[in-house]
């Protein structure tokens, strides 16, 4: 049997429909959740969905971020829906936790699971509330309105540099 001419590593691909490129979710990521993503999915060799390994400290060498900026990332992608923790690591056993990819199928003993697609369901929080009970005015008086200078017992007015006797000739 011949050696395979095909290079895994140039011929992989990442596949972003145009639904998630447009969706909420997506566009409402930072680049660092991103990235990491991106890193994740080149750990993804078609049939290790849900083993999906990709520990704080590779990303940060990797991708050149902090520890706390990939922590963020994954807390986000999590939150939003684009990947979900399969089995915890462990800091002392030297293990990364492993993570399943919502946008691709994933091989179970009983068959193939199809993609989730979590991301879909995900909405953004308003400030009044949640999108499905909308404030019954969308402009109102501020909640707490601060007064324009100082406090109430002891008005500060604004000083200009002409009162104070700053000239600067030209």
């Amino acid at each position: 049997m011949g050696k395979s001419k095909r290079k895994p590593d140039k011929e992989q691909y990442v596949n972003l429909p145009y639904a998630q490129l447009k969706s909420d979710a997506w566009r409402s990521l930072s680049g660092a959740a991103i990235k990491v993503w991106l890193e994740l999915h080149t750990r993804f060799h078609g049939g290790n969905n849900g083993d999906v390994r990709l520990s704080m400290n590779e990303a940060v060498k990797a991708l050149g971020m902090s520890k706390g900026t990939v922590q963020r990332a994954f807390v986000e992608l999590e939150e939003k829906g684009f990947i979900a923790l399969q089995n915890p690591g462990n800091w002392y056993h030297r293990k990364a936790h492993e993570w399943r990819l919502t946008t691709k199928r994933m091989q179970t003993p009983k068959g193939v699971d199809v993609a989730t697609n979590d991301w879909q369901k995900w909405q953004a929080k308003t400030k009044d509330g949640p999108p499905e009970y909308p404030s019954p005015s969308p402009i109102g008086p501020p909640r707490y309105p601060k007064p324009a200078y100082g406090s109430t017992r002891e008005p500060v007015r604004a000083i200009s540099k002409a009162r104070l006797g700053t000239r600067v000739g030209h």
